[in-house]
């Protein structure tokens, strides 16, 4: 604690960096999520002469708007592109967040759109992709779906079967 000139309390001192595990408690992100983003190059630190990882004060707002974006579904590689475009790789302000957020509320409603058509279609049918209920809204046809792989797929008004005019 350092004590101020004139100041009989005592306070905090405030560090310009943060180790990894203040991060981690700031932020309510664990140890692994964080190296794990600096992995995907979302944040960055620095080593001090102790070759202790260093994180600027800076990287709680990044991480906070990592985990929301993540919240509304946009994967970690949109992130990381979306953060790449600020200058010198910098926090966001409040401009560049109203930037971003405009894509990813397109994406969020496109979604919304997509499970909300999906809901009121499945009161027949499990998207099972078994073929077999003639009524099923999601059924998949002569197997369309079947270079997306393995499981259940969404149909998509935009895949293959739907396009072609085929129900």
């Amino acid at each position: 604690m350092i004590a101020r000139p004139g100041d009989k309390r005592q306070r905090p001192e405030i560090h310009l960096s943060l180790t990894v595990g203040e991060v981690a408690a700031r932020s309510g992100v664990a140890v692994s999520t964080l190296h794990f983003y600096e992995a995907k190059g979302l944040i960055s630190s620095w080593r001090n002469s102790g070759n202790q990882r260093r994180y600027a004060r800076e990287v709680l707002r990044r991480v906070a708007v990592i985990k929301v974006a993540q919240r509304t579904g946009i994967p970690l590689e949109e992130i990381r592109e979306a953060l790449a475009t600020l200058p010198e790789k910098r926090t966001p302000t409040s401009g560049d967040w109203k930037r971003l957020s405009v894509v990813w509320r397109a994406r969020l409603n496109d979604r919304i759109e997509r499970l909300t058509r999906l809901r009121d279609q499945l009161d027949g049918c499990i998207g099972c992709g078994c073929l077999s209920l003639e009524t099923c809204p999601l059924r998949n046809p002569w197997d369309c779906l079947a270079a997306e792989g393995p499981g259940p797929r969404l149909l998509d008004p935009e895949m293959c079967c739907l396009k072609k005019g085929v129900r």
